[in-house]
């Protein structure tokens, strides 16, 4: 990766994994699931058992603190925002991530990169 890519994907807050590295962990994620339903779940428990918890970002431009992340009852994967007492549910595929990334942000990559279809 060139020297101002690097820069630019630090910018967004997003690192650039390999497509490589982004199908093991989806595999490691998705090992036991049968279904596309299972395989959502997987992704959400190494989310919620790796991404370093609170962490800070701005969505819409507005600070943030992702305090969890949750599994809806239509099985979509979402953060869990506060700002000034008040909870918010965001997409964690419309999460915008801060740089430096939280510990276990890879995961959040492998579940879009699942999602976009590998």
């Amino acid at each position: 990766m060139t020297r101002a890519r690097k820069r630019k994907a630090r910018r967004r807050g997003s690192a650039r994994l390999s497509k490589a590295r982004l199908d093991r962990l989806v595999e490691e994620a998705v090992v036991d699931c049968y279904n596309e339903s299972e395989q959502r779940v997987g992704l959400y428990t190494m989310i919620e058992d790796n991404l370093a918890l609170p962490f800070e970002t701005k969505v819409l431009g507005v600070p943030v603190i992702v305090q969890r992340v949750d599994l809806t009852p239509s099985e979509e994967i979402v953060a869990v925002c506060r700002r000034a007492g008040v909870p918010q549910a965001v997409p964690i595929l419309d999460l915008p991530l801060p740089f430096p990334r939280p510990a276990g942000a890879q995961w959040i990559d492998a579940y879009r990169h699942w999602v976009g279809g590998g």
